[in-house]
């Protein structure tokens, strides 16, 4: 009864797009992906390949963030564009997909928080700053945070596991959405409240770190001018950590929003507008927003183009 359940929720959404063409969601998508992927392994590559950002902290956990990012992406991508025209994928590759979309945005928004913990620490205590985040012990909180990125997920797949039994039928779409909505209406538990809660958690951790940091740096000037670094800065930060955490708030109202016998044409146009937009335009920002901020990065990545743009030149004479 609950696989046909399942399925049939699946066919309501796919009947619901298909009859107000919501598969042009996927030009946006397709868009977004594109203005990001032509940068981030650029930068990602820029950033491993140069031993004086691989030594920085900073760097190596943007590294992360942008390798998280660009798996997102190409899931992301996949998901929409099966769904955009009904395949009927196997289970196996469903859930793995929904498992691995899961995974790596909690990558990011765990490393995105943990940049901020890292700056807090670098302004907070400068000369002790190398020993207590080195780049070694970078690496293994960087493995760390996939570690903890992936036990959501996998736990929610085992349950799902146990929940579905092994007769199990193809559906015209694959969304976590459906997936978690299935385990909230068979086992009575708001799974929505665990990704408010740790959404909650990180902003709080946020939150603590910027009010200290301002009352540490607020003697030394630099908050004085209205268009001074600092502010624009912390601008700019604040306004992509919202665009990070806000999908997941609005995943959460989705899914407590979800009726339990029938799909609204709302929730539909939401989910499609966090997925195919909300979520990508923070990834699309995102290495644009650091070539800037970072001088490092900058003229690394131009060292970069000046050699290619030279050695061609010379090939070409």
């Amino acid at each position: 009864m609950l696989q046909s359940f399942i399925v049939n929720v699946s066919v309501d959404w796919y009947n619901k797009m298909e009859s107000r063409h919501m598969d042009l969601f996927l030009i946006p998508t397709v868009l977004l992906t594109s203005v990001t992927m032509l940068v981030n392994p650029v930068l990602s590559l820029c950033i491993l390949c140069f031993p004086t950002l691989r030594q920085e902290t900073r760097y190596l956990l943007l590294a992360n963030m942008l390798f998280a990012d660009m798996l997102f992406l190409a899931i992301n991508l996949a998901m929409v564009s099966c769904n955009s025209v009904g395949l009927h994928m196997p289970n196996l590759l469903c859930e793995f997909m929904m498992v691995s979309m899961v995974m790596t945005y909690s990558t990011s928004v765990l490393t995105i928080t943990l940049m901020v913990v890292d700056t807090y620490v670098a302004v907070r205590w400068p000369l002790h700053y190398k020993e207590i985040l080195p780049p070694s012990r970078a690496r293994k909180i960087i493995m760390s945070l996939w570690v903890t990125a992936a036990v959501c997920p996998v736990s929610l797949l085992v349950m799902f596991e146990v929940v579905m039994g092994s007769d199990k039928q193809s559906r015209p779409v694959c969304l976590m959405l459906i997936a978690l909505h299935t385990l909230e209406h068979k086992m009575k538990v708001g799974v929505h409240f665990y990704f408010i809660v740790a959404i909650s958690l990180c902003t709080v951790l946020i939150v603590y770190c910027y009010i200290h940091l301002y009352f540490i740096t607020k003697t030394s000037g630099i908050w004085r001018s209205r268009y001074s670094r600092a502010r624009m800065t912390l601008l700019a930060h604040t306004l992509l950590l919202m665009m990070y955490f806000v999908p997941t708030l609005v995943f959460a109202v989705e899914l407590a929003l979800l009726k339990e016998e029938s799909v609204d044409l709302v929730g539909v146009w939401i989910n499609l507008v966090n997925m195919c937009i909300l979520m990508l335009l923070p990834r699309c920002c995102t290495p644009y927003l650091y070539i800037l901020r970072y001088h490092e990065i900058y003229e690394t990545v131009q060292q970069v183009f000046w050699k290619k743009r030279h050695l061609s030149q010379r090939s070409a004479a």
